[in-house]
């Protein structure tokens, strides 16, 4: 199962998240991100059948994003301030770390814990989510099973130790009552090591208590001196698969261990990538030449593939440990691979990011990027939002940024692909929609 953990430090300000999973996580201590990222949690993983005609569906996503413009800017910072809100730090303008959208509503979540939400068909905000004056949202889930919103929470009156989850119904968000929601998970004790892991795939909930610990897919035990003790368990009931132990060099470093289905990744610091079938034991690795530790994961389950991240570069890889697809233009924007400016679609055939602007167009544009849509299994970048091309598509009332603006320190991308828009956030806590 994937997930993203979110470290919950002593302060209300929580740290932005390195990856697109669902695992969020409290830790006392302000611990640096683990090294691997997964697929963003708000697209849930639909099986759908891609055509079989690679060059009709490169020329339909052609066409489904040429002419994106920008149409509409939200600010996620009441104005007139936000008096319900206590805690100082909630009060600041900081920048976006999550985007969700649920039909004709679009969730912002800021880096203080503020949650806004905006009705995009009346082009205003509804409401903040924040039920309560000490409220620090830490993430948020779409889930699409019951329409409803789960939010993940830490509270100060609480000194920020524990997570607390809600359900809220959209519909009651959309009449502006979010505190008409419910929590989830009360009988959990959530405090660290706690966390609370949403599986899009298989569609539950995981939760891991500081008092007992209910079932989950891959548990690393602490490390032998030439050994890693690991057990494989069943998601439907912790029924114990296997139990084995896996062979490491002495006195090396663990940069990683992954597991997808039946598939484990190991490596060590400056040896080679180790692919296991836990199941038949057969064992193949990747030369550290070709394949260097990267600074973040993403799995494709429909495809059976894999992409990583290294220094601003993506590639995809098969579990036979094969380079399958390397990227023409899509460097990304920031060098620690910010994941929450990555989206892949429920197709898992394309994949739009943040990227750095091309060198000719750069000392005319300031620091502005550009979204770049591509191909996963082609590597051609199929369309691109710029400073050229995504001129203001209306004269909006609301709109304050100019493109190059709008496409400055971007911190946070969501695609939503039933009304076919991009929604990107920035530094500055706006919300930049981009049309066609």
């Amino acid at each position: 199962m994937e997930g993203r953990r979110i470290s919950a430090s002593p302060s209300p300000s929580p740290r932005p998240r390195p990856c697109n999973g669902r695992r969020v996580s409290l830790s006392v201590n302000k611990k640096r991100p683990r090294p691997h990222a997964y697929v963003n949690t708000f697209n849930k993983l639909l099986k759908r059948e891609i055509s079989s005609k690679p060059c009709f569906s490169i020329s339909n996503a052609h066409e489904k994003f040429r002419n994106m413009r920008l149409e509409e800017e939200y600010d996620t910072r009441d104005p007139k301030g936000h008096c319900s809100v206590a805690l100082p730090v909630l009060m600041k303008r900081t920048k976006i770390i999550e985007i969700v959208a649920a039909h004709d509503i679009v969730f912002a979540l800021a880096h203080s814990g503020v949650c806004a939400a905006f009705n995009r068909e009346k082009n205003k905000r509804i409401c903040f989510v924040n039920v309560s004056p000490d409220e620090v949202i830490r993430s948020l889930f779409y889930n699409k099973n019951n329409d409803s919103l789960i939010t993940v929470s830490v509270y100060a009156s609480d000194n920020f130790s524990s997570l607390k989850c809600r359900s809220t119904k959209i519909e009651y968000i959309r009449r502006g009552k979010p505190d008409a929601g419910f929590a989830l998970f009360e009988s959990e004790s959530l405090k660290w090591p706690g966390f609370v892991e949403f599986d899009d795939v298989n569609g539950k909930v995981l939760t891991y208590s500081a008092q007992d610990s209910p079932g989950i897919m891959l548990l690393i035990f602490s490390r032998s001196s030439g050994h890693i003790p690991l057990k494989i368990l069943s998601i439907e009931d912790g029924t114990v698969l296997k139990t084995f132990n896996h062979l490491l060099h002495r006195n090396k470093k663990v940069d990683f261990i992954e597991q997808f289905n039946e598939k484990l990744l190991v490596k060590q610091e400056n040896e080679n990538l180790q692919i296991l079938d836990v199941q038949s034991s057969e064992l193949m690795e990747v030369s550290r030449t070709e394949f260097m530790t990267p600074s973040a994961f993403i799995f494709l389950y429909e495809n059976q593939l894999f992409l990583t991240f290294r220094n601003r570069t993506v590639v995809v890889w098969n579990f036979r440990g094969e380079l399958v697809t390397s990227f023409e233009d899509h460097l990304l924007c920031h060098p620690d691979c910010n994941t929450n400016n990555i989206y892949i679609t429920s197709d898992q055939d394309l994949i739009i990011s943040y990227c750095k602007a091309e060198s000719d167009d750069q000392w005319m544009e300031g620091n502005a990027g550009s979204i770049n849509i591509s191909n996963i299994l082609t590597g051609k970048c199929l369309a691109k939002i710029n400073t050229s091309n995504g001129s203001h598509k209306i004269d909006s009332s609301q709109m304050r940024s100019s493109v190059a603006e709008a496409l400055e320190d971007v911190t946070a991308l969501f695609y939503d692909e039933e009304r076919n828009e991009i929604y990107t956030g920035n530094r500055q806590g706006l919300i930049h929609v981009w049309s066609n």
